[in-house]
């Protein structure tokens, strides 16, 4: 049998979800990403992880269109990701939540949810201008929509409070909760854990696992609380300096003399 008669009868991998070739970001002389590769599969928890300015949120940054990008190609799906708009990122499957939560805090827990999934919605503005039926069953939609995600999140009771008035920790699932209402095919989580003592940290490792689990969706995670990290994550990839100096399976990356370094140091 040939090479090439051998290589056909190969099972070829599937098309990543997403797929980043030589990403390129610089902040004036600071190269926050370095010619960065990663590709995630469907239905991967994918952990990412380094140090402070290791560049991970510049990526999620750049995946949700809020930086410009020097050079390089991402590919969502197999569309061009770095040629969509910013605002059309979540009808084509993307969300995200941040480090810093970005929920409106005057409004209610479910008016902000139900503005995550504004996106989802059919009416446009002139049929919200003329009040049109299908408007109203659209609204109606995202309304059980909103609640569903709610009662699934512990967090119905708190359904009319402003998100103001709210723990840190409860604000997090709200925007967990903004986040999922979208629907999306990949869910970029930052720093979810930031703030949360031992037992929140360890229910949400069990929610991360079922939100992929159960809703299919792909997470792609940036955490510093490596016990969460490796707990949840099928594959872990780690930056250092905007670059990629390992990725493999928790326990590999565990062991991994690079990522020990970037941690600890050399003296390690």
């Amino acid at each position: 049998m040939t090479d090439a008669a051998a290589g056909s009868m190969r099972p070829q991998r599937p098309e990543p979800l997403l797929h980043v070739a030589g990403l390129t970001v610089r902040f004036g002389g600071i190269v926050a990403l370095d010619d960065l590769s990663l590709d995630v599969a469907r239905g991967e928890i994918v952990g990412l992880i380094g140090p402070n300015g290791a560049g991970k949120t510049t990526l999620f940054n750049a995946l949700s269109r809020l930086v410009r990008c020097e050079r390089g190609h991402v590919a969502f799906g197999g569309v061009p990701l770095l040629e969509s708009p910013p605002h059309g990122l979540a009808r084509l499957g993307l969300a995200r939540t941040f480090q810093n939560l970005a929920l409106f805090d005057s409004i209610s827990v479910l008016d902000n949810v139900r503005a995550g999934r504004h996106a989802r919605g059919r009416g446009g503005w002139a049929a919200n201008a003329l009040r049109l039926r299908s408007v109203a069953d659209d609204w109606a939609s995202v309304t059980d929509h909103a609640r569903s995600l709610l009662d699934w999140l512990g967090l119905t009771a708190l359904s009319e409070r402003p998100v103001a008035a709210l723990p840190f920790a409860t604000r997090k699932r709200v925007e967990l909760a903004r986040a999922l209402a979208a629907e999306p095919t990949l869910l970029l989580l930052d720093e979810p854990a930031g703030g949360l003592h031992h037992e929140e940290i360890g229910a949400l490792g069990r929610l991360i696992r079922e939100i992929r689990d159960r809703r299919g969706i792909t997470v792609l995670l940036v955490e510093h609380h490596m016990g969460l990290v490796m707990n949840v994550s099928d594959r872990v990839v780690a930056l250092n300096f905007g670059r990629k100096i390992a990725e493999g399976t928790p326990a590999e990356m565990s062991r991994h003399p690079e990522v020990v370094q970037a941690y600890l140091g050399a003296a390690a």
